[in-house]
């Protein structure tokens, strides 16, 4: 194994002691000190050479989203991360695989470290490390990097969710593409952190398959923003932003159904065109597009693939939600390895087929 991670659990409790304290509480809250993201960055160091490669895949994605690289975005991985080790392995896989179809596939690891709920439910690594509500957050934060820093070493570009804009800082100089997901996309906190990301970004289209939201969202980090935030190391501060020129809608579908196909996506494009903005489409091939059957997905990346030979350059990219193993499982009683516990997956001998399918096909 390139990258040994059986302590990276454990390294969650390494944290100083002084951040599980609470600091101050009251009949309504309690607070505990966190690290800054300056301090997590310094302890746990990106190097160089790893920042370099981090940069070049930004640009590759980006060359991808702007129509100069005509290889197939593919952001695939589990729907979240819980195990270091099943992560390792599947990202070990995953850049095996990217030496076999380099010529038409771009290979992006999907590292989701926060998850958000409709209700109630764990929340990702990142809050629950130990998966058993202790709310390790310190924890969490240390593991997400280490493990999100073993996979850069294995030279794949990582992709997220960026779901709590005061975690962003912890993370986000590791990341290539990030995502906004439907709930938060209408959120004018996240449209402001998005415009000072230096990394593309896609903003899903709402839970009811509607795209003003998502194109409202484009528009609006695209432009400069002063807005509330915090630095580095913490404190409170103005947050001047540049605005993103990198990003784009991510379709998953809604409540009346898919939104995959060509008729759906020709009106998007349209709309995008009405707009003035550049018509680069990514396909989210779980959620509503597969009817949440995560088994479905290789057909509906199949049908974007064959959009694509017919001509629709508007696609550039797909995500799969993909793991060692199909299916999910609850959290509760003893784990089975490299199954999701979140949203069902695709097992990887299936995502293996399907990626090889499509460079296969891609290459004409």
């Amino acid at each position: 194994m390139t990258a040994t991670v059986t302590a990276l659990a454990s390294a969650a409790a390494t944290t100083q002691s002084a951040s599980a304290a609470p600091t101050t509480q009251s009949a309504a809250r309690r607070t505990h000190t966190l690290p800054t993201p300056a301090q997590l960055r310094e302890r746990l160091p990106l190097s160089s050479a790893e920042a370099a490669a981090i940069e070049a895949h930004r640009q590759a994605i980006r060359d991808i989203l702007a129509g100069k690289d005509n290889r197939l975005l593919v952001i695939t991985g589990p729907c979240s991360l819980h195990d270091p080790d099943a992560a390792i392995e599947y990202a070990e896989r995953l850049a095996e695989l990217q030496s076999r179809v380099a010529d038409r596939l771009l290979l992006v690891m999907r590292a989701y470290v926060e998850k958000p709920r409709t209700t109630v439910g764990w929340k990702g690594m990142l809050y629950d490390p130990q998966l058993d509500g202790s709310g390790d957050m310190a924890g969490g934060l240390a593991l997400s990097r280490r493990t999100m820093l073993a996979i850069s070493e294995l030279g794949l570009p990582i992709a997220t969710e960026l779901l709590q804009p005061l975690a962003a800082s912890y993370l986000d100089d590791l990341l290539s593409w990030g995502c906004i997901g439907a709930r938060t996309s209408e959120s004018q906190i996240h449209r402001e952190m998005v415009s000072g990301l230096h990394l593309p970004v896609g903003f899903k289209n709402g839970t009811d398959g509607s795209m003003t939201v998502a194109c409202d969202a484009m528009r609006s980090a695209r432009h400069p923003h002063q807005h509330f935030g915090m630095d580095l190391h913490g404190r409170p501060a103005l947050v001047e932003t540049a605005g993103n020129p990198d990003t784009h809608i991510v379709l998953r579908g809604g409540h009346s159904g898919p939104n995959y196909q060509a008729d759906a996506v020709a009106k998007v494009r349209a709309e995008l065109e009405r707009l003035g903005m550049p018509a680069a489409l990514v396909v989210d091939c779980s959620h509503a597009n597969s009817g949440k059957d995560p088994l479905r997905q290789p057909q509906v990346m199949a049908d974007v693939i064959a959009q694509r030979a017919a001509g629709d350059a508007s696609l550039r990219g797909v995500m799969l939600e993909s793991h060692l193993f199909d299916g999910c499982q609850a959290l509760s009683g003893e784990l089975r390895y490299g199954i999701s516990i979140t949203d069902g997956c695709l097992g990887w001998e299936a995502t293996e087929q399907s990626l090889l399918a499509a460079a296969e096909q891609l290459r004409g």
